[in-house]
């Protein structure tokens, strides 16, 4: 007999009232992968971009006329049920956190490859960890991979009070850097407290015309243009973007201007989520977290983020 386990479900397009509860088989483990059980969720960006088939383009990935993959989310925290055949770096009983792109978090049990998931630090939390991964991944190889900070550098990071954003503050912290973020006037004290050593409130000093020099120019948000990466920065990393049009405007100067901006998608991995661990555990890191919802209740957790004003994260948790 088939077991069977609640899920969050789309079955077309459409905004968070299209999510549904619903009971649907339990995935069985497979080779190298681990089959965990659900504590806690995240909800990101990348959520009701998938939920919304947007932009369009992505539907050749996600399906061209309704969705390929009916349960959504991507972060998850729980604790590792059943191991496949060649699993190494788990076993059972473990507490672990990661994320899967491809979908299918947003459920009791997520059937997951064991390259996508890290042990969640002994002192932490299920709705802590599950905070974390895309986010934390995000800040993380925006800052280190492509970034490549040095210790002592001047950091500037558009967007600091949001997902990524308030990770990459404090991450550039521990790294040795000196932060300038830019945020909203009401986020101007929670972003000082994350660490940040100057803030730049942009509803009072448009960053568009902020002369100051960085080595690296971070834009969680989107919003600049080529010409705030040339005039504020040595090299710069791009992580959103406000529309297609302002994306490709960067990158068509950046390759006739020869300037050097990195735009990437973080892609997880054990070694990087057990490095985000280490920093939460030794507090250099603390996941910010602005609202839980129950799990009856992901619609609204999903709405919420789409309004853009998250300060830190959302989480879900499976816990009645």
């Amino acid at each position: 007999m088939k077991s069977s386990m609640k899920a969050i479900t789309k079955h077309h397009y459409g905004g968070p009232e299209v999510l549904g509860l619903e009971e649907v088989e339990k995935p069985r483990v497979k080779e190298k992968h681990l089959l965990v059980k659900v504590k806690a969720n995240s909800v990101n960006p990348a959520d009701w971009h998938t939920l919304r088939g947007e932009p369009y383009f992505a539907r050749l990935s996600f399906g061209l006329f309704k969705p390929k993959d009916k349960i959504l989310g991507a972060d998850f925290a729980g604790i590792v049920e059943e191991v496949g055949q060649g699993v190494s770096q788990f076993k059972v009983g473990d507490r672990v956190f990661g994320e899967y792109l491809d979908g299918g978090s947003f459920a009791e049990y997520v059937c997951v490859p064991e390259s996508v998931c890290g042990l969640m630090p002994k002192d932490s939390s299920e709705i802590e960890m599950a905070a974390v991964p895309i986010a934390g991944l995000t800040a993380l190889q925006a800052i280190i991979t492509h970034g490549k900070l040095e210790s002592g550098e001047n950091v500037l990071i558009n967007g600091s009070s949001g997902g990524v954003g308030h990770f990459a503050v404090q991450i550039a912290k521990a790294y040795g850097a000196h932060v300038t973020g830019v945020c909203s006037s009401r986020n101007v004290d929670f972003v000082k407290s994350l660490g940040a050593d100057q803030v730049i409130a942009y509803d009072q000093e448009s960053i568009h015309e902020h002369n100051g020099n960085y080595d690296l120019v971070l834009d969680t948000h989107g919003n600049l243009n080529f010409a705030d990466y040339k005039r504020m920065g040595k090299r710069g990393v791009l992580i959103g973007f406000t529309g297609m049009g302002q994306m490709m405007g960067v990158l068509l100067k950046k390759f006739l201007k020869n300037f050097p901006i990195a735009l990437f998608t973080a892609s997880a991995n054990t070694d990087d989520l057990e490095t985000l661990a280490r920093l939460i555990h030794e507090g250099k890191v603390k996941p910010h977290i602005e609202k839980t919802y129950p799990f009856t209740q992901f619609p609204e957790a999903i709405a919420y983020i789409e309004n853009m004003r998250t300060r830190g994260k959302v989480t879900v948790t499976w816990e009645i």
